[in-house]
């Protein structure tokens, strides 16, 4: 009796370091998209914007007084609590700018954060949201409107320069946005920011939050420091010094005129498609994060 008992325990030993090993090889997104409901637990991110999770989410309701969550089946309008009373206090200034009624708010992160099934690859810790370029005209769509509607993309010449939509109210909201001291980093589109330099006639040093990148026509992307006690999260390091205008330009001049491309050595290996993330790649809480309830 007692060796069958021992070989009993062996075999669910046996199972349970399996079970494990399969959750560790699973493509992370698989199980943090399967999340429908955050973690209970006091709101902690842990990790960095792009290989990490969430314990203790709070959800941006999905309408309030001056502002709409966009896309509520992707189940995206999850963050830390400092995300959200941040994104009300943006759409609050929003709806006190002429045609603006307030904001439509795009992907924050999943219940539980971490990798998601389609998309982004940061928006991980709950302290990433993405803002529609679309000035609200009405805050009360429905499920099926918000599903189907679009925003509008801002770009002329591939990024280049802003576009007949572009606005002062635009460069407002995102300059409220960078001023805030919540706010690590804005990433919009190259010609945004060199129209904001160009258009700033004030105080220049929230520019420096402002950073070129890819798309981000049709939305900016706000990311938010590590909120302060969070010692599970890494913060990105800070932006280099000066306004940053200089170096949009240089984006600018890029696409305008593109530096010829490297021949290819055709000897060289193929690059390697980049791997999902699985359990095992994110911080060793987030398996915890997993299992609450």
């Amino acid at each position: 009796m007692g060796r069958s008992r021992h070989l009993i325990l062996t075999i669910a030993l046996f199972l349970s370091v399996a079970l494990a090993d399969t959750a560790d090889a699973q493509a992370a997104k698989q199980l943090f998209g399967a999340q429908r409901t955050p973690a209970a637990a006091q709101p902690a991110p842990f990790g960095g914007y792009a290989k990490g999770c969430i314990a203790g989410a709070v959800e941006l309701p999905e309408t309030g007084p001056t502002w709409q969550a966009m896309r509520l089946s992707r189940n995206r309008n999850w963050g830390h609590p400092e995300t959200v009373a941040f994104l009300k206090d943006l759409s609050g200034f929003a709806a006190r700018q002429p045609g603006w009624s307030g904001l439509y708010i795009g992907d924050i992160s999943q219940p539980r954060g971490g990798p998601m099934l389609t998309g982004h690859a940061s928006h991980q810790i709950g302290l990433d949201a993405d803002i529609w370029m679309l000035p609200p005209q009405r805050l009360n769509l429905s499920r099926n409107e918000r599903e189907n509607i679009s925003s509008i993309s801002l770009r002329r010449a591939e990024g280049a320069y802003v576009n007949a939509s572009w606005t002062r109210q635009h460069h407002e909201v995102i300059k409220a946005a960078a001023s805030d001291p919540r706010v690590a980093r804005i990433f919009v589109f190259p010609g945004a920011k060199v129209q904001m330099c160009k258009d700033e006639r004030g105080n220049r040093a929230y520019l420096r939050k402002i950073r070129p990148w890819y798309g981000h026509h049709y939305h900016f992307h706000v990311r938010l420091n590590c909120p302060p006690g969070a010692r599970g999260c890494l913060d990105q390091g800070a932006p280099p010094p000066g306004d940053g205008c200089d170096e949009a330009q240089g984006w600018v001049n890029n696409i305008l005129n593109p530096p010829p491309a490297k021949p290819r050595d055709p000897n060289a290996p193929k690059p390697k498609p980049r791997r999902d993330l699985t359990l095992a790649d994110l911080p060793d809480q987030c398996a915890a994060v997993l299992r609450l309830r």
